[in-house]
């Protein structure tokens, strides 16, 4: 079988259904991308002609999502205009962190009431993708399990996790389940930023401004985080310095 009919093949197999709903985080400071972000949130710095969160946008599009919840915080008023323009196609609800910045767990508990769907996605906005023989956001689909499942994260191994500079997050085992890179070691695999979560993970959480992570590491030590592999490129655009780099690779694509 040829690489273009196993690929075809492959798109045809992934037929889960991708949530209805997609929240996207946008409401961070974008420390590290300074000076680019002194003026403008980091979600719209533009990779390869762009915004960033555009990008996002155009990959939800693409896999049937119709609801899309934003959360705004730092220039919240430029990230709302442009939404105005870039959102076509799509139905925007605006969660707003003018007031408190939440952190990404915090922001997730704030805005749940506002998303229609369980489970949905919840994906950083300043993500960057390329799909690989299937759409990445139908394959995360075809993994969920909420029988066994509170969070399933998209990862990518650490080898193709291009920009980054760290040392992985996740060791996984054969059923997928997660576990945290031990303290001064090295794991396989990096977080995307793409997740696909159920509400059931916001249950009992803290108030106020938090990490996911503390919901994640509920749902690991209950044996209920999963990982499935992205089969893609997958870019770390965090600092000016990517950029270039990131755009240098997607010329050649």
């Amino acid at each position: 079988m040829t690489k273009a009919r196993r690929a075809l093949r492959l798109r045809a197999e992934v037929a889960a259904d991708v949530p209805a709903t997609a929240m996207v985080m946008a409401a961070g400071l974008g420390k590290r991308m300074r000076p680019l972000t002194a003026t403008k949130p980091k979600p719209l710095i533009e990779v390869a002609g762009k915004p960033l969160l555009d990008h996002v946008l155009d990959r939800l599009r693409a896999a049937g999502v119709k609801q899309v919840v934003i959360n705004v915080h730092y220039l919240a008023d430029s990230l709302e205009a442009h939404l105005a323009n870039a959102a076509e196609g799509l139905e925007v609800t605006i969660s707003d962190e003018r007031d408190l910045l939440l952190e990404t767990g915090g922001g997730l508990v704030r805005a749940q009431s506002l998303i229609a769907s369980d489970p949905f996605l919840a994906i950083n906005s300043d993500n960057l993708w390329i799909d690989g023989p299937a759409d990445t956001l139908k394959l995360l689909a075809s993994h969920w399990d909420g029988a066994k499942m509170d969070a399933l994260l998209l990862l990518v191994p650490q080898a193709r996790a291009m920009n980054h500079k760290g040392l992985g997050d996740f060791h996984m085992d054969r059923a997928g389940q997660l576990r945290r890179r031990g303290r001064s070691r090295v794991a396989p695999f990096v977080y995307t930023g793409v997740q696909m979560i159920s509400k059931a993970l916001l249950k009992d959480a803290p108030e106020g401004a938090f990490s996911t992570n503390i919901l994640w590491d509920r749902a690991i030590a209950a044996g209920r985080c999963y990982g499935a592999v992205h089969q893609g490129l997958w870019f770390d655009v965090g600092a000016p310095e990517s950029i270039r780099a990131t755009e240098q690779v997607l010329a050649s694509v």
